[in-house]
């Protein structure tokens, strides 16, 4: 069987940037439903169009077709009194604009403390960064007709997903 519109593909991957630095070594496959459902990037999934088990890909993406340009706007310093005792670089808040909408919040990870301010950045760790994405096919199954209607994939061990 091919990866075509519908599937279910399951892929090992790993992701470089530029320079040939490891950024994901892909220690678990991604498993999505191809065909334009947004469970992948677009560019990963048009390469893996036609492709069948065993067949690998590499596939280049500039920071439009990743994660996205560095948005110097997402960095924000703010107080370090409004923030739990118990601080670290590397831990994850959830904040946005106090007149937005529920779909304005963005993740923002601590980059850095100082003395009373703490550095916050909404960025994703990956934007910015072209990316090499290599990958080989590992399997391929027709998705449920279940799994098209939600457009995305239903884990046998996960039955309560949708519900």
């Amino acid at each position: 069987m091919q990866v075509a519109k519908n599937s279910v593909i399951t892929i090992d991957y790993h992701v470089t940037d530029t320079d040939g630095e490891v950024v994901d070594e892909g220690r678990e496959p991604i498993v999505y439903l191809h065909g334009g459902y947004d469970d992948i990037f677009p560019k990963i999934e048009e390469a893996l169009q036609g492709k069948a088990v065993g067949e690998s890909v590499q596939v280049k993406l500039q920071p439009d077709e990743a994660f996205g340009d560095y948005d110097a706007s997402l960095v924000q310093i703010e107080p370090r009194k409004d923030f739990p005792k118990e601080l670290q670089v590397g831990m994850q808040f959830e904040g946005g604009p106090e007149d937005g909408g529920e779909d304005d919040f963005v993740i923002y990870r601590v980059t850095d403390i100082a003395d009373d301010k703490v550095v916050l950045d909404g960025n994703h760790p990956l934007a910015g960064m072209a990316l090499i994405f290599t990958c080989t096919v590992t399997a391929v199954r027709a998705a449920s007709a279940e799994e098209v209607e939600h457009g995305h994939v239903h884990h046998p061990d996960d039955e309560d997903a949708c519900h």
